[in-house]
């Protein structure tokens, strides 16, 4: 469906929008803003440049998790939403630019924790959506925001389901955004091609997770913009969440470094997380640019830890003490991986072998892991915690490997010793053991091995071994 020029009076997606929403998804912040202001002042009655306003104001608080930056962003909501609500509501991007702007808004919420407000702009965005789509049923951009909202809230417990005033379907959800990356770049919204490419990368790589998914993210990502420092995010970051550390760096080897780029100071984090996976010792480096030029909340604490187990590798057992301490007085915990990173150091450090082989096995170095624990036993190790992860790491190695016999006996080791453990290492045994059951269909001892992970409590991780046990037996009709 075309709409004619009339349509578009008050909101003109012109070729000078098109080039700054094109820069903001490359990441080149600054210069998208020019060429907003640019807009703004040739053609003043034009509503698009104020929607890029919030895509800025998004994209620059995706990058750099700061304060400042996220009251900013709220304080300028209201303001955006005001000279929307006054334009043409004849044109199909009205209603869908007052649901970007609440769905954009929720998602940096959502990670702030602020889920009530959240949840009530997830719910406006959505029924904006919803009823968009009834008026312009061709309007192909809808269906990113629908997508979005149906393939993330689709994967929430029950309870938080209710919370966001909307179910969600993560099939229906993934399948609509795939449909739009078929579709949008043999129409006239082209432009929105890498914008959705980035939001079903992110669902595949964090919600709706499957080992076909990275192929498929390489896929997608291909016909972004080769200078843009998103595509770098999200091939990179895909690689290091499907345990190709080496790929990961392949990727970051590319980053454009050009000073018109928005600085990601999480690029530095990704690249000192797969360096370590690989014990590379440069990867200290990379933490602590991390650290200098950060800005937010998030990985402060876990990025001691990091520093602190590289120290523990070159066996600096001072440097190790003073990083743990580090970690206990710097930073926050609002990231899970913080909140971790401070029941690492309050255990006992870890055993150097077990180190290097959960480094390398999560860095996708299979072989060097297994390795590192050649020859050992479980009798080797002095700490009944090591015990048990020698057991679980050697299950896990076995498992990402594909020797799914083998696998299932150390994880069984594992859930032997560590089933009344504050350790996760018997849940998580326990659930991938119902994984590996699944995956060669015999259903009930999957079934058998998700009800054991979920029967383990007062562990590290119960929420989400429990939540993905359960996924587990709902998979298989309980």
């Amino acid at each position: 469906m075309l709409w004619g020029n009339a349509s578009f009076a008050k909101f003109d997606f012109n070729a000078n929008c098109i080039r700054a929403y094109e820069n903001i998804m490359s990441l080149k912040l600054s210069t998208a803003r020019v060429l907003i202001e640019a807009e703004k002042r040739k053609n003043p009655t034009n509503a698009i440049p104020y929607l890029l306003d919030s895509y800025v104001d998004y994209f620059n608080l995706m990058t750099t998790e700061n304060a400042s930056d996220f009251e900013r962003f709220k304080d300028s909501k209201s303001q955006l939403l005001k000279r929307l609500e006054k334009e043409d509501k004849s044109s199909p991007y009205y209603l869908y630019s007052l649901a970007e702007i609440n769905l954009q808004l929720a998602i940096c919420r959502g990670k702030a924790k602020e889920y009530f407000t959240a949840a009530i702009e997830i719910n406006r965005a959505y029924n904006l959506l919803k009823e968009n789509s009834r008026k312009f049923p061709d309007f192909l951009p809808n269906q990113k925001g629908l997508g979005i909202i149906n393939a993330a809230l689709g994967k929430l417990p029950d309870s938080l389901k209710k919370l966001f005033g909307v179910r969600g379907d993560s099939q229906s959800g993934i399948r609509m955004l795939e449909g739009l990356i078929e579709n949008l770049p043999r129409s006239q919204y082209a432009h929105f091609y890498d914008e959705t490419a980035f939001y079903l990368s992110i669902i595949q790589t964090d919600i709706v997770i499957d080992t076909a998914n990275f192929a498929k993210i390489i896929k997608n990502t291909e016909r972004m913009d080769r200078e843009s420092l998103l595509r770098t995010y999200l091939r990179a970051y895909a690689a290091l969440k499907s345990g190709n550390s080496k790929r990961t760096l392949e990727e970051l080897s590319k980053r454009p470094t050009e000073p018109y780029y928005q600085s990601y100071p999480y690029l530095d984090y990704l690249a000192g997380m797969a360096k370590m996976q690989n014990l590379d010792p440069s990867a200290t480096l990379s933490f602590n640019n991390y650290l200098k030029n950060y800005r937010g909340v998030n990985l402060i604490k876990d990025s001691y830890l990091r520093l602190a187990w590289l120290e523990l590798l070159r066996s600096n057992t001072k440097a190790y003490n003073s990083y743990a301490e580090a970690v206990r007085e710097k930073g926050y915990e609002m990231d899970w991986r913080d909140v971790q990173a401070i029941r690492e150091v309050n255990y006992e450090a870890p055993d150097i072998s077990l180190l290097k082989a959960r480094l390398l096995s999560d860095g996708g170095n299979y072989e060097r892991a297994l390795s590192q624990l050649s020859g050992k036993s479980t009798e080797d190790f002095k700490l009944f915690r090591d015990k048990i992860e020698f057991n679980y790491r050697l299950g896990r190695i076995y498992d990402l490997s594909s020797r799914e016999e083998q696998a299932l006996k150390y994880y069984q080791r594992a859930i032997d010793l560590g089933k009344n453990e504050p350790y996760s290492f018997a849940a998580n045994a326990a659930l991938f053991s119902g994984i590996i059951y699944e995956r060669i269909k015999n259903n009930n001892k999957a079934k058998i091995y998700y009800n054991v992970a979920i029967n383990m409590k007062g562990h590290d991780f119960e929420n989400s071994i429990e939540h993905r046990s359960k996924e587990g037996l709902k998979r298989l009709g309980n």
